[in-house]
C-alpha cells in the first residue's frame, strides 16, 4: 500500500504522529538526541495538513498521538513504583504507565485542536504554534495540582549554554522560544510549488526569513549562555560545608523490618565518617534525602529512644542535619500526616528542632488521592501508601535553621514547578540556596531519576541560587547557581557514599526571579496577536 493511497495516508499520519512525539522525548536528557528537536516541525506540519471538512477531530488525534507516545518515553519510569510491591500492585504498572502517557496526551491533543481552529497560514504560523503548544504546557503544570515533567524548555541540558536563558523568562518562556525555533524548519517543506506572497504573510522567500530567524535565536540561547556562564563567580572561603549522605536503600528494602537497624546504621556511618575536604575542615550542614529512615519521625526520634541517641552520636557539635521524613500530628485516629523537612542541630550532647518544613504540593496518586469520594470505592486507594496520604503543609517559605544560611526546602515533587521557590520569596524572603531531598529510589535504575536531576537544576538556574540535591540510590549533586554540578559533587545511581563540597555562592536575583513569568506571557500575547493577524489576512495569498 503506497502513502498516495487513501489507505497509506490512513497509516502514515499517525506513524508520523507517534514519530513526532518519540523524536522531541528522545531529545532530553538522559538521551540528549537533539536533532529530535525538529521533531516540533513534524508536529506543526502534521497540525496544519488535516482537511477543513475534519480539522479539528483530526488535529486532535494526530495531537495526542504524539503526545501519548511522548510521554510513554518520558514517565515509562512510573511503572517501577509498583514493582516495589509487585505481589499486590505489579499488575497495575502497565496499566498506569498507558494512563498516565495518554491521559497528558489530551493536552498535546487540545493545543492541536487549538491551532487547527486558529487556521494560521504563511510564515508567522511558528509562533502560533509555539503559543497553542505552551498553552497547554502551562495547563498542564497547573491542572490537578500540576505535572510539569519535562516540559520543553527543560530539554537543554541543566547548566548547558542554552538553559541559562531559564534565568529570564524561565522554563515556560524558554519552552516558547524552543518550539517556535525548531518548528520553523516545517515552513520549507510545505509550501506548495509556485506559491507566492502576493501581500501579506505567506510566501516563499517570507518561509526563508522566518528560518533564519529562528536559527538566529537558537544561536542567541547559545550566544547569552556564554556570555552568562563567562562571569561565574567562585566558592567563598568562608563558605559553610555541606555532606549528602546517599546511602544506597532501594525502596523494597525499606519495607524489610529486620533491615530497619542496618539501615540506621549505613546512614549514622557514613554520617560520621572523616571529612573528605583538602582542609580536612567538617561539614557544617549533614543532609539526608527524603524518607531516609522507614519510620515516623515521631518514633525513631522520640526522647530516650536508642535511634535518637545512635543519631546524636554520629554528629558534632554544632553541625545541623537536614532530615526528610514523615511526620504524625493531632489528636485525629488517624492524625495528620506530612511530608516534612527537619532541621536538627547537634548541641549540648543532644539533637534541637530549629527548622520545620512542610511539603505543599502533594504528588495525586502517590501522596494523595483527588476526589477521593469517588475514587476510593474503585479501588484507587491503594496507590497512597501512608496511612489516608499527607496532608499538605502551609504555602512555601524559606526557613531559617540555627547556624545556617536560610534555604528554601524542594520537597520531591515540589522541585518539578517552575516560580515554587520564588513564589516562597516572596512570603518569608530570598533564600541563600535551595535543599532538594527526594526519594528516587521508588523508580530503581531507570531514566526518572536522571530527568529529575535536570529539571530540578532548573529551579537553580531561575532563581540564581545554588541548590544541594539528596537521595537515597542517586543522584544526589551540589548544583551551583547556574544549574551546573560541581566538580566531583555528585553520586550516581547505585553509589554509596558522601559529598562533601562547599556551597556555592547565591547570585544577584535574576529577571525571572524579579518579574516571574510576566515575560512568558507576553510571548503568549504575542502569539495571539499573530493568530488574530493571520486570520484577518487569511486570503492574501494566492497560488500562481
Amino acid at each position: 500500500m503506497s502513502p498516495g493511497t487513501p489507505g497509506g495516508a490512513r497509516l502514515l499520519t499517525p506513524t508520523l504522529s507517534i514519530l513526532a512525539g518519540a523524536a522531541t522525548a528522545l531529545a532530553f536528557p538522559p538521551f540528549g538526541l537533539l536533532p529530535g528537536l525538529l521533531g516540533y516541525a513534524l508536529l506543526m506540519g502534521l497540525w496544519d495538513a488535516p482537511a477543513p471538512e475534519r480539522r479539528l477531530k483530526s488535529a486532535f488525534w494526530r495531537g495526542w498521538l504524539a503526545g501519548t507516545a511522548f510521554f510513554l518515553i518520558s514517565t515509562w519510569w512510573v511503572a517501577e513504583a509498583f514493582y516495589v510491591d509487585a505481589q499486590d500492585q505489579g499488575w497495575m504498572a502497565p496499566i498506569a504507565v498507558a494512563l498516565l502517557a495518554s491521559g497528558l496526551g489530551l493536552f498535546w491533543g487540545a493545543a492541536a485542536a487549538l491551532y487547527a481552529w486558529a487556521r494560521p497560514r504563511g510564515a508567522l504560523r511558528p509562533i502560533v504554534f509555539a503559543g497553542c503548544f505552551c498553552l497547554f504546557e502551562w495547563l498542564r503544570g497547573h491542572v490537578l495540582t500540576g505535572f510539569p515533567w519535562d516540559l520543553a524548555g527543560e530539554t537543554w541540558r541543566a547548566g548547558s549554554a542554552p538553559s541559562q536563558t531559564a534565568s529570564l523568562v524561565g522554563a515556560y518562556g524558554l519552552g516558547w522560544i524552543t518550539v517556535a525555533a525548531c518548528a520553523t524548519p516545517s515552513l520549507l517543506t510545505l509550501l506548495p510549488p509556485g506559491t507566492r506572497r502576493l501581500r501579506g504573510p505567506g510566501g516563499r522567500r517570507e518561509n526563508w526569513i522566518a528560518v533564519g530567524l529562528a536559527t538566529l535565536s537558537i544561536a542567541g540561547l547559545y550566544g547569552y549562555g556564554l556570555i552568562r556562564l563567562a562571569h561565574t563567580a567562585p566558592v567563598s572561603a568562608s563558605a559553610p560545608w555541606v555532606r549528602v549522605v546517599q546511602a544506597d536503600v532501594d525502596q523494597e528494602s525499606k519495607y524489610d523490618e529486620a533491615l530497619f537497624r542496618s539501615i540506621l546504621d549505613r546512614y549514622v556511618r557514613l554520617t560520621a565518617q572523616p571529612p573528605s575536604s583538602p582542609s580536612g575542615r567538617a561539614p557544617d550542614i549533614v543532609i539526608w534525602p527524603e524518607g531516609a529512615i522507614p519510620d515516623s519521625v515521631n518514633d525513631y526520634l522520640a526522647p530516650d529512644s536508642w535511634t535518637r541517641a545512635a543519631i546524636t552520636g554520629a554528629l558534632k557539635p554544632g553541625q545541623t542535619l537536614l532530615l526528610g521524613g514523615y511526620r504524625l500530628e493531632g489528636p485525629g485516629d488517624p492524625p495528620k500526616a506530612y511530608n516534612s523537612l527537619l532541621a536538627l542541630r547537634a548541641k549540648d550532647g543532644g539533637l534541637a528542632m530549629t527548622g520545620l518544613y512542610d511539603k505543599f504540593r502533594l504528588v495525586p496518586f502517590g501522596e494523595y488521592l483527588p476526589a477521593e469520594s469517588l475514587l476510593a470505592p474503585l479501588g484507587f486507594k491503594k496507590l497512597v501508601h501512608v496511612t489516608d496520604g499527607f496532608d499538605p503543609g502551609p504555602p512555601p517559605r524559606p526557613i531559617s535553621p540555627e547556624g545556617m544560611p536560610r534555604v528554601q526546602p524542594l520537597i520531591c515533587y515540589e522541585s518539578l514547578f517552575p516560580g515554587f521557590v520564588r513564589q516562597g520569596s516572596r512570603i518569608g524572603g530570598r533564600p541563600a540556596w535551595i535543599v532538594n531531598v527526594s526519594n528516587d529510589a521508588w523508580f530503581g535504575r531507570t531514566s526518572g531519576p536522571w530527568q529529575h536531576l535536570n529539571i530540578a537544576s532548573y529551579r537553580a538556574i531561575e532563581e540564581g541560587l545554588p541548590m544541594v540535591r539528596a537521595t537515597p540510590t542517586g543522584v544526589s549533586a551540589v548544583i551551583d547557581a547556574y544549574g551546573r554540578i560541581r566538580p566531583g559533587a555528585s553520586l550516581g545511581q547505585g553509589a554509596m557514599g558522601v559529598i562533601d563540597a562547599p556551597l556555592p555562592p547565591p547570585l544577584a536575583p535574576t529577571p525571572f526571579d524579579r518579574w516571574g513569568e510576566t515575560i512568558f506571557w507576553s510571548m503568549m500575547a504575542l502569539s495571539a496577536l499573530v493568530a488574530r493577524y493571520v486570520r484577518m489576512n487569511r486570503d492574501v495569498a494566492t497560488t500562481v
